[in-house]
């Protein structure tokens, strides 16, 4: 281990030291020199102890300086409270590309003095992305510090999902691999945790409380669960879910009859733990758009009046941030500023920003990604789909396969993405009121030091894939 360790300190020569499992930095512009660049690569392509030192060194050197994994939970209280008001917290799923498209997040936030978002992975994201948690949770500390970052990290596990099909089949086998991944998220640094057991809404059934019964139970039970691995000093944000994205909209009797039955479930199993800071709805979105057989997306019908009533009675009779929007990154550019005149927690983005990095990388790759697809995902595509709509809805699922081939991109290629990257979310942080927003995060968030052993890796077994889960 000596050996490895020191192999990974080399790269930073005198501008760390680490001397008995602790780690000082002593120079901290080296953290935002290519230094770091050839660390995280080794901390996601390395092998054995040499990948968990160059984690663990990146974990230490951010605990160091002040960029600390972080939960968003007392911001939302407040919030709840009436406190802060007036912006929409973006919660951005990071899938291709990771480092660079985060490093163009922490980029845009250091510029415009925001603290107020949130970068996530869903369950099915962690499988066909090939982005373990402790991994993923390493390449955001390290873009952070490569951008001068400082300050918490809001790092989310996104649609923890329960899959109806498996429930079905084995109930307390398909919640124990959901409590397993929130094992290894929180280990790896996650504070903020999405139950979604939306799928188990059952709206056959003849009232607003059957129908939601097994969600808010299952939710439940998932939640005091997340409790219970809490670390010291950390109140891990979670958040649930009413309705399944790209279902019927959401009502605010529904949100109702949700809330009634979570909080007496919680209670039950759990007696004075915290509850839910948010809740997820459907208001008219789906994950990716829906997309048309040119490979266009077709216009989305949003349901503002009902969305923000949502927010409201969340805020008002349950404390809670909010409602939260999920598949919003394919809305158009006009209705962003939308959701923070409406005081909308927070909003799901993803497809988006893959889009983008699909365009813009050499169309050589995108060809083999597409022969790939056609080989590898073809039992995806559905009768009567042309090859527009089945390349981009399959190929999300190439990112693992070709996450190697996409971190070694040409500089040239990387610079081009990273001035699209910058625009795109300069505009979303602009329209969702985020800029200044790091002043109310210091105002009421904590995040406190949480030391790992000099091993790097966390002794937790990794939970199950599901490339079928929501996202």
């Amino acid at each position: 281990m000596q050996a490895q360790g020191t192999a990974s300190a080399s790269v930073f020569g005198d501008d760390i030291e680490v001397q008995q499992g602790r780690l000082t930095v002593r120079n901290e512009e080296a953290l935002r020199s290519a230094k770091m660049d050839a660390l995280v690569r080794q901390a996601v392509f390395g092998e054995g102890q040499a990948k968990d030192h160059a984690q663990w060194m990146i974990w230490e050197m951010a605990q160091a300086v002040g960029v600390r994994p972080g939960s968003i939970h007392a911001l939302y209280a407040a919030r709840g409270r009436g406190e802060v008001k007036g912006f929409t917290v973006p919660a951005i799923n990071v899938r291709g590309m990771a480092y660079d498209t985060a490093r163009a997040i922490f980029r845009t936030a250091v510029r415009m003095h925001a603290g107020a978002f949130i970068l996530e992975i869903a369950r099915s994201e962690i499988a066909y992305t090939a982005q373990r948690p402790s991994e993923y949770v390493t390449v955001l500390l390290a873009a952070a510090l490569r951008e001068g970052f400082r300050g918490p990290v809001f790092i989310q596990g996104d649609h923890f999902q329960v899959n109806a099909k498996k429930f079905a089949a084995d109930p307390t086998g398909e919640v124990a691999a959901v409590k397993q991944l929130a094992l290894e998220a929180v280990s790896a640094g996650f504070y903020n945790i999405d139950v979604d057991t939306s799928t188990l809404v059952d709206i056959s059934l003849p009232t607003l409380d059957a129908q939601q019964e097994r969600n808010y139970e299952t939710a439940a039970e998932i939640a005091a669960y997340v409790r219970s691995i809490e670390p010291e000093g950390v109140t891990i944000s979670i958040g649930g879910e009413i309705g399944e994205v790209g279902t019927q909209n959401s009502t605010v009797p529904e949100l109702r009859a949700f809330m009634g039955g979570f909080v007496k479930a919680l209670e039950r199993r759990a007696p004075g733990a915290v509850g839910l800071s948010k809740i997820s709805v459907q208001t008219g979105t789906s994950h990716g758009g829906v997309v048309l057989p040119d490979g266009g997306i077709a216009d989305v019908k949003l349901d503002l009046e009902a969305l923000e009533a949502l927010s409201k009675v969340a805020r008002d009779e349950f404390g809670m941030a909010g409602a939260v929007q999920h598949g919003a990154s394919t809305l158009p550019e006009s209705a962003f500023d939308n959701f923070p005149r409406i005081e909308t927690a927070e909003i799901h983005l993803a497809t988006n920003f893959q889009n983008i990095l699909f365009e813009q990388m050499p169309s050589q790759l995108r060809d083999r990604i597409y022969k790939w697809l056609d080989e590898n995902a073809s039992e995806e595509r559905k009768k009567g789909d042309s090859d527009e709509q089945f390349y981009y809805k399959s190929r999300k699922k190439a990112l693992g396969p070709f996450k190697r081939e996409l971190w070694e991109l040409p500089e040239q290629e990387k610079e081009k993405l990273a001035k699209t990257y910058d625009k795109t979310f300069s505009f979303l942080f602009e329209q969702l009121r985020i800029g200044g927003t790091s002043d109310a995060v210091t105002r009421f968030v904590s995040a406190p030091v949480q030391r790992r052993r000099t091993s790097g890796g966390v002794a937790v077994e990794a939970a199950p894939d599901d490339p079928d889960a929501g996202e």
